[in-house]
């Protein structure tokens, strides 16, 4: 693998595993993110071994690694009710299960909402269920917790809240943390990219989070302002955080260390493209 940054995007394991690889490849990308099971589906099966074989042996024959799982929407970890925590448990455990078998990096989730409850609550459902997971599936794949937009009770969208619910979790090489930039820019945790803003950001990872516990970075832009709380993305440099801001981003050798990977809708509407992947590395020089 280059020690280059890695760049790539989410691609469609429609047909197959290996046709992600082959998405990932059209589009330029040495880094993938896949959805191992329907996002909006409560069942999720497992790939058989010759399948996760198949898959990993394509994944180094075109060098695009590590590998990414997103967990479905539907998660919430952090729910009062608890029919909906067991269902969300169970189908993290399946996710983090499918990691395992292709090797992937992790499985990326959104962290949930205690819709209404006590935050503290919340968190404490959260971060029982993580260590409950990480105990029945053994490996080496990660739950890497992803910021949120903020709005509607979700957790994780301040790097104190995220440092809370990782102290709740203890310490484990197998608990990270995705940054995802439009995220952060919604819910008002960075109000702009600019020299100061992105400064401040270095700092505070380092300070709440740090960086040894930064798994990868969602980059994209937002079509929403700074402080909405919707979570709306945007192709790079079409949004609000704009190419300048992510041109800042790219110049932080901290941030270049970790793999960046898109979740943009795309110039053509049909999700990560090369177009996209292009402009990201160009950053790069």
């Amino acid at each position: 693998m280059s020690s280059k940054t890695r760049i790539g995007g989410h691609v469609s394991a429609a047909g197959g595993l290996t046709q992600a690889l082959l998405r990932g490849r059209e589009i330029g990308a040495n880094t993938i993110q896949i959805f191992a099971s329907s996002p909006r589906q409560w069942n999720a099966s497992l790939p058989t071994l010759k399948e996760a074989d198949e898959f990993k042996k394509l994944s180094h024959e075109f060098d695009i690694s590590p590998i990414f799982i997103h967990a479905p929407y539907l998660i919430n970890l952090a729910s009062p009710v608890v029919g909906l925590r067991q269902k969300s448990k169970a189908l993290l455990k399946k996710n983090l299960e499918a990691g395992e078998l292709i090797g992937a990096e992790g499985v990326i989730f959104h962290l949930g909402s205690g819709m209404g409850s006590d935050p503290g609550t919340a968190r404490e459902y959260l971060a029982g269920a993580v260590v409950g997971i990480l105990k029945e599936v053994p490996g080496k794949s990660k739950l890497i917790l992803e910021n949120s937009a903020g709005g509607g009770d979700k957790l994780g969208s301040s790097l104190e809240d995220l440092a809370g619910i990782l102290k709740l979790i203890g310490v484990t090489k197998r608990v990270a943390v995705c940054f995802d930039t439009a995220h952060a820019f919604e819910s008002g945790l960075v109000s702009k990219y600019d020299s100061a803003g992105i400064s401040n950001l270095r700092r505070n990872i380092d300070k709440f989070i740090g960086w040894e516990n930064i798994s990868c970075l969602h980059v994209n832009d937002s079509k929403t302002e700074a402080g909405s709380k919707h979570d709306q993305h945007q192709n790079i440099g079409q949004g609000y955080v704009g190419l300048e801001g992510f041109g800042r981003l790219a110049r932080i050798q901290e941030f270049r260390r970790v793999p960046w990977l898109l979740e943009v809708p795309g110039f053509a509407s049909e999700g990560p493209d090369k177009k996209n992947v292009d402009i990201i590395r160009g950053l790069f020089g």
